[in-house]
């Protein structure tokens, strides 16, 4: 296998953990190739030029190699200006960060998705509204991933009536008729809504929620998130 190198990539750091006595193993979000595992060797040491710069949430250029699964991270550096998450909005952060983690496969490339990550970590630090950067981002992650998430038409074909309610089961989309025991109820105006991007309606706010959650909930598994009690937390604000 040809030795690879990918040089002054866009980047995002998403989770970092201990390797050998001096080392990380380096989570990477990645624009060209999606999640890439590498290596950041002596980046424990106090003087490492890597150290400080091993931040979640912050724009980076990386430069890496490797052929295998685990890569070696030669450099990084800043890409924009740093970004500051506090409080609620850290920790819509670090849930984002563990969704990429679990759903996405590394080195499946899913550049749309990087873009609407980025776009999502800078609407958190200016302050727009949480729930509707959460909604959105979660809605792109399992679309672009490609799990069917049909808002404007029901599982016959039909356009979503604004006026009927709806059952709405995971890998069918909405019906007027419960087909699934687990199927759970929406609106019609909140799947035109959530089609249309627009969460300003409170209950249109509070369905998409529900809806996204046991979507989310499905594609996980039993295993639940470690940042589960945190954000749990955050939506019972």
């Amino acid at each position: 296998m040809a030795y690879t190198k990918q040089e002054n990539q866009a980047v995002y750091i998403l989770h970092t953990y201990p390797f050998k006595e001096t080392s990380l193993i380096v989570e990477l979000f990645t624009q060209p190739l999606g999640r890439v595992s590498v290596v950041a060797k002596g980046a424990r040491r106090p003087r490492s030029s890597l150290r400080g710069m091993l931040q979640s949430f912050q724009g980076l250029q990386a430069t890496w190699s490797g052929n295998q699964e685990l890569k070696t991270l030669h450099s990084l550096e800043w890409s924009n200006a740093l970004i500051s998450l506090e409080g609620d909005a850290l920790v819509c952060g670090f849930y984002m960060n563990e969704l990429l983690l679990r759903l996405l496969p590394r080195e499946d490339p899913h550049e749309k998705l990087f873009d609407f990550y980025d776009r999502a970590i800078k609407k958190l630090a200016e302050g727009n509204a949480l729930a509707v950067v959460l909604r959105q981002f979660e809605l792109n992650l399992l679309q672009e991933l490609g799990y069917q998430v049909p808002l404007d038409r029901d599982i016959n074909g039909e356009s979503i009536d604004l006026n009927c309610n709806y059952f709405y089961a995971v890998g069918y989309g909405a019906s007027k008729i419960k087909k699934n025991s687990d199927a759970i109820n929406v609106s019609g105006k909140t799947l035109i809504d959530m089609a249309k991007n627009d969460y300003d309606d409170a209950m249109t706010e509070k369905q998409s929620k529900q809806l996204m959650r046991y979507l989310i909930a499905f594609y996980l598994g039993d295993k639940p998130l470690n940042s589960k009690k945190l954000f749990t937390e955050l939506e019972t604000d």
